[in-house]
């Protein structure tokens, strides 16, 4: 019985199948709707094991969603690192938004629903942390439009994201090539406007 309970210890993947369980249920029945020994069951372990990773059906969201914002802010500072060049940092922005809506679908639907459902002080320290990750696109926005204001720059922002984030709501019945180049085309449009007007193209 000791081997057993240390074999489970060990088990690495463990505390990913309850994020993942948990993000399932979640998106499919709503927060309120899940309790601890259903997220147990789907996750193959016990309600009650879970407990030996995350303090509460809170933390377990609290951790999914911290997760969500670093992997983010992670690929905004790898983008920036990567290139002098802005219009490139913001496509890098795009597809990293597009992959996340579109290859995390589930967990990107958990995300913008209920973050609502999460303690103040976790809210308040996530949207902490998307101000600083948002911060990064008025940055690489910013020196492709040096004339427009800080509103405007935060505008088209939130704009782009919205329009990435729109296939949340929907099934285009495209293909998935398809829909990323017709999203991250819409994107870049919100916020560089006609390619053209800047002397820009799509092929660099």
């Amino acid at each position: 019985m000791t081997d057993i309970m240390q074999a489970r210890r060990r088990d690495p993947d463990r505390r990913q199948r309850i994020l993942e369980a948990a993000a399932s249920l979640v998106a499919e029945r709503g927060y309120h709707d899940v309790g601890m020994i259903d997220i147990g069951a789907a996750a193959g372990i016990t309600g009650s094991a879970i407990y030996r990773h995350f303090d509460g059906k809170s933390d377990v969201l609290v951790t999914m969603f911290d997760q969500v914002i670093d992997d983010l802010s992670s690929g905004a500072a790898r983008a920036a690192e990567s290139t002098s060049e802005p219009l490139q940092a913001l496509r890098s922005l795009i597809q990293d938004q597009l992959r996340f809506v579109l290859d995390d679908r589930t967990l990107a639907q958990v995300y913008y629903h209920e973050i609502a459902s999460l303690p103040a002080e976790d809210r308040r320290r996530l949207r902490r942390k998307q101000r600083l990750y948002l911060e990064e696109w008025v940055h690489q926005l910013a020196a492709l439009r040096p004339g427009a204001s800080d509103a405007e720059l935060r505008a088209r922002v939130h704009a782009a994201i919205g329009a990435i984030q729109s296939v949340l709501r929907y099934q285009s019945g495209l293909a998935a090539d398809q829909l990323e180049d017709v999203i991250a085309s819409a994107a870049e449009l919100v916020l560089i406007g006609a390619p053209k007007a800047l002397g820009l193209t799509r092929s660099c």
